[in-house]
């Protein structure tokens, strides 16, 4: 292992160790390792497992450099934490290629292994079913791979629908206009995601010629959907009974992904939620693939990776409780 790395240039060592040392105090951090700037070489001391690693992450952030990712936050914890896993090899096939082009001519690529993944799945299943949690990509790259299917012909249209469920208190009574427009601000994510993609301006188009369609989930009930891209979003607000009907509008040359995170159900009562007793049901059925992303997924502001964290830590915790409180009371009844 050598005690040093070196830079092509000062450019290059400015944009991977970041302004004011941030990302190589970054890595001092994450490895117990100390870097010491030297022109255009870092010195390594410390650790001999950590200094490995930290010059793998710096092997890699030059790489990433040279393809044209800025070397942000989040991208600095996903090769830290890729290297502690000794995984960034999976991590530079996923992000080698684009899934597509976004309307400023700029590659959409994957971000993380699972993330190619689920790409891939959706290239190569009539269905996926995608269960992960929120800011892992997971409508964001169904659009994008459905905006290539368009460019390839492969498709005549994307049709995007979720359900139309209340979070938490609100209630689509107390908004104004008619049920068009109270209905619209729940497919606000399909539009954001449609216009990232395609631009505000083509995307309205789209919508207007009919080549993308927005509606809410309950509008899908008896129609035969032939030629299209079909994103189901926010699957967990659905019973197992709509999405059974969903499922069941595949026409001609169609395919479908159903979306959605297990741990943010608005329904009533959340063992209505069909999206896993669906994932079961289907697992192995030929032409269906399910697909699970990870808190590792998260491509979000780094705090949403720990947002998830602790949330699945609490309801670790509860569950843990629960059973032990279960295991008390069955010990009494004896």
């Amino acid at each position: 292992m050598s005690n040093a790395f070196q830079f092509h240039s000062a450019s290059e060592a400015s944009a991977v160790i970041g302004p004011q040392d941030v990302w190589a105090k970054r890595i001092e951090d994450a490895f117990s390792v100390n870097l010491l700037m030297r022109g255009d070489s870092v010195e390594f001391s410390g650790d001999e497992n950590g200094k490995a690693m930290a010059f793998q992450v710096l092997k890699a952030a030059v790489q990433l450099h040279k393809q044209g990712e800025e070397i942000r936050e989040g991208l600095m914890d996903r090769l830290i934490e890729e290297a502690k896993e000794g995984s960034l090899t999976d991590l530079f096939h996923a992000m080698d290629s684009a899934v597509t082009m976004n309307y400023k001519g700029l590659p959409i690529k994957c971000k993380t292994f699972g993330q190619q993944n689920y790409v891939k799945m959706l290239q190569e299943k009539t269905v996926t079913i995608c269960i992960g949690p929120a800011g892992t990509g997971k409508t964001y790259l169904a659009v994008a791979q459905a905006a290539q299917e368009l460019k390839d012909g492969t498709i005549e249209r994307i049709i995007m629908s979720r359900p139309a469920i209340e979070a938490g208190e609100e209630r689509l009574g107390f908004l104004p206009g008619d049920l068009a427009q109270k209905v619209d601000p729940y497919l606000r994510p399909l539009y954001d995601a449609l216009n990232d993609v395609f631009g505000p301006e083509r995307a309205e188009k789209m919508r207007e010629n009919g080549v993308v369609e927005v509606a809410p989930l309950a509008y899908m009930r008896g129609r035969t959907l032939n030629h299209a891209r079909i994103i189901i979003d926010e699957g967990q607000n659905a019973s197992l009974s709509t999405l059974k009907m969903a499922l069941t509008r595949l026409g001609e040359d169609s395919r479908m992904v159903l979306t959605g995170d297990v741990t943010q159900i608005d329904l009533p009562r959340a063992k209505d939620s069909g999206l896993e007793r669906a994932a079961e049901i289907l697992r192995t059925v030929e032409g269906v693939g399910i697909m699970h992303l990870t808190n590792r997924d998260v491509v979000r502001n780094k705090i949403v990776k720990d947002i998830v964290k602790a949330f699945e830590k609490n309801e670790a915790e509860r569950a843990a409780r629960e059973q032990a409180r279960t295991a008390r009371i069955e010990k009494r009844k004896v």
